[in-house]
C-alpha cells in the first residue's frame, strides 16, 4: 500500500492538485494510509468521516431522498458523497466510500463485503460497486487499496488539469 501511496502523492503534486476524502466504512482508515507518509500536508486536504446516514447528510449533502431511494450502500450515494466533499475542498480530486463490512449488516440484495467507491474531479465524477470477501478487517483494507487506486485513475484520465 505504500508503494500506491506513493505513486499518488507524486502524481498529486505534479498536477497541482490535493486529495480529500469521505469515509463511511473505512471510518478513517484511507485518511489514516495518505498520512502515514511524510510530507502528505503537500497533498492531502483532509477528510469526512460520515458513518450515519444523518451524517451523510449533514456534512456531505447527500440528500435524504437518494438514501431512502438506493440505500446508503449505493454507488448513487457514494456519488453524492464525493461531490458534496467538493464544497469544503478546493482544487481537490475527492474519494468517497460506504458499504457494507461486516460482520453483520448484509442483506440479499447488499451482502457483507458491498462497497461503493466514487471519486470526483472538476464535477466529473466515476462510482463502482465491488464484492470482497473476507472478514471486516480485508474487506475495509481492500476498499481503501481500491479507493486509492480509483483516485490514481481520475487523476492521470483528467486532461484539464497541468
Amino acid at each position: 500500500m505504500q508503494k500506491l501511496v506513493s505513486q499518488l502523492s507524486v502524481r498529486l503534486i505534479f498536477k497541482q492538485i490535493k486529495v480529500a476524502t469521505v469515509e463511511s466504512c473505512t471510518g478513517g482508515w484511507i485518511g489514516k494510509t495518505l498520512t502515514d507518509q511524510a510530507g502528505s500536508s503537500d497533498w492531502f486536504a483532509g477528510g469526512l468521516i460520515t458513518y450515519t446516514n444523518e451524517s451523510k447528510t449533514k456534512l456531505a449533502s447527500v440528500p435524504e431522498p437518494l438514501i431512502s431511494q438506493y440505500g446508503a450502500v449505493s454507488p448513487e450515494v457514494a456519488e453524492a458523497m464525493a461531490r458534496g466533499a467538493e464544497k469544503y475542498f478546493d482544487r481537490c480530486v475527492t474519494v468517497a466510500v460506504t458499504g457494507v463490512a461486516g460482520p453483520g449488516g448484509g442483506s440479499e440484495e447488499k451482502p457483507v463485503g458491498t462497497v461503493c467507491i466514487a471519486t470526483c474531479l472538476l464535477g466529473q465524477t466515476n462510482a463502482k460497486q465491488f464484492h470482497f470477501n473476507g472478514d471486516r478487517e480485508s474487506v475495509r483494507l481492500q476498499t481503501v487499496e481500491n479507493a486509492l487506486r480509483m483516485v490514481l485513475t481520475a487523476i492521470e484520465r483528467s486532461t484539464t488539469l497541468v
